[in-house]
């Protein structure tokens, strides 16, 4: 805990608040503060490092705005839940394993599953996936969760005439992705996604468990083959404050 790690050392050419706060740091990551902590009072916190509470109060509010500590009124400060770090953007994997890799326990609801026409599934739907609006689509919504924890919510359309073996699968505990690429046809070799910040709705607070208003990571995904024809196209609500994404930039290449 913070009263037995080294302490900060005052010759160094290093601001005190950085020092205690990768202090800080050090310990949640260790796992001497779990999630739900509290964390001592700046009163403490200054007294053990003999420290002025200005510099505790600094050190706090950056961890707090980087999201690995959380303020209640009059109760103090306590550590976050870490955020599930997804590659989602720039690679092609399945949410199972996302999660296996990350040593959390993936699972999936499905939420409906059924078949409709274009002109039900709607104009963006059809255009998406490159069909007449007299075509059947399968419609399949999930909720997927994270050691039992809601993360995320998909609405997910497919061209019947292609995906229609879908069908007889079990998407509680199948892999879409697993699925798809048992035939050639299907198998998923290019994705194209947009993202957006948005607030969430009734419908996510009821089944992501959270509060109306709080931020939404939103995805919109089309799935190719490998000859350029549409096989998915996805409806993705992840909770923003439980997800992060990691996107690699390389420079351009002017030569």
């Amino acid at each position: 805990m913070l009263d037995k790690v080294e302490k900060i050392n005052k010759s160094v050419p290093i601001p005190l608040y950085f020092q205690l706060k990768e202090l800080i740091l050090a310990e949640i990551k260790e796992g001497n503060y779990k999630s739900g902590d509290m964390i001592p009072t700046e009163k403490d916190i200054s007294d053990t490092f003999q420290i002025s509470r200005t510099t505790v109060r600094q050190a706090i509010t950056e961890l707090v705005q980087e999201g690995w500590l959380y303020r209640v009124k009059s109760k103090g400060t306590f550590v976050s839940q870490p955020k599930i770090t997804q590659e989602y953007i720039r690679k092609i994997e399945s949410f199972n394993d996302q999660m296996y890799r990350m040593g959390v326990e993936p699972s999936t609801e499905v939420l409906e599953l059924k078949t409709m026409k274009g002109m039900e599934a709607g104009d963006l739907v059809v255009k998406a996936l490159e069909i007449a609006e007299n075509d059947s689509v399968i419609f399949l919504y999930r909720k997927r969760m994270a050691d039992g924890e809601p993360i995320v919510t998909t609405k997910t359309y497919l061209p019947f005439s292609e995906c229609e073996f879908l069908l007889t699968h079990d998407l509680n505990t199948e892999q879409l992705y697993s699925i798809l690429s048992q035939k050639e046809e299907t198998r998923i070799f290019r994705i194209e996604r947009t993202v957006e910040a948005i607030e969430a709705k009734a419908e996510d607070v009821k089944l992501l468990q959270m509060k109306r208003g709080k931020p939404i990571q939103y995805f919109i995904s089309t799935g190719y083959n490998a000859y350029g024809k549409p096989i998915e196209y996805t409806l993705s609500r992840y909770r923003g404050d439980r997800n992060k994404f990691e996107v690699t930039v390389f420079p351009e290449n002017k030569s």
